[in-house]
This record gives C-alpha cells, sequence and structure tokens, in this order.
C-alpha cells in the first residue's frame, strides 16, 4: 500500500491548521487598541441603542465582550472588532448608534473608529 498520498495528505492539512490558528493571533499593538475601545465604552457617557433600547456604557460593553469572545477568532485588528462586535446586531442586522448629549444619533462604528482614529494618532 502507497502512504504517500495520505502522508502529503496529513502534512498539508497540518500546515493548513498551524497557518489558521497562527493568523488568529491578535498583535499586540491590536489587543492594546481593542482593550483601549472597550474601556472607551465602559467609561462613556454616552447611550448606545442596542434594538431599540438605551444601554450605559457598562452595559453596552458587557454586550461587546460577548460578541468579540464568540467572534474572536476572526478577529485580527481592531477594525474587526468593531465590525464583528460593536456595529450591528448579528441577529436582525440593525446599526447600534450612539447618543451623546444632543448631539444627532450616529452609528456605534463610526464613533469607534473615530476614536480609533484618535488613539492611533496618540491624542488619547
Amino acid at each position: 500500500m502507497n502512504r504517500e498520498p495520505v502522508l502529503k495528505y496529513a502534512v498539508c492539512l497540518s500546515a493548513l491548521l498551524y497557518i489558521s490558528s497562527a493568523s488568529a493571533e491578535l498583535p499586540p499593538a491590536e489587543k492594546e487598541a481593542i482593550d483601549h475601545l472597550l474601556k472607551f465604552v465602559s467609561q462613556t457617557s454616552c447611550k448606545i441603542n442596542r434594538n431599540g433600547s438605551f444601554h450605559d456604557g457598562p452595559e453596552a460593553v458587557a454586550h461587546i465582550r460577548k460578541k468579540y469572545d464568540y467572534f474572536k477568532d476572526k478577529i485580527i485588528t481592531a477594525e474587526e472588532f468593531i465590525d464583528y462586535s460593536a456595529t450591528k446586531s448579528t441577529m436582525s442586522g440593525t446599526y447600534y448608534l450612539v447618543q451623546c448629549g444632543q448631539e444627532e444619533p450616529k452609528k456605534t462604528r463610526e464613533w469607534l473608529l473615530e476614536e480609533l482614529g484618535e488613539y492611533r494618532a496618540g491624542s488619547k
């Protein structure tokens, strides 16, 4: 029995598994940026509207953390964190909104991308 094809298949499969697990590791700078965004949301005085209900920072960040834990294997950048964890309802597709004081509500994605830009620019 020729085992060479089976051995080649096993080697290729092992390499693919290694590559996919290595690519799921979060670079340190991205982890710091995500940690910053989580802290930012938890400390905000703004209200987050998720599926028609308003939530304060600690409530909003608890939900975002749950989604982050669920999608963690797909996230490598802070932008992906925002897209997967803090942009819209996975179930309804409804975008999350943030209301800060008397300002017009905006999508949480825009709000967090602005904060991420400021953080990366070093102004935070």
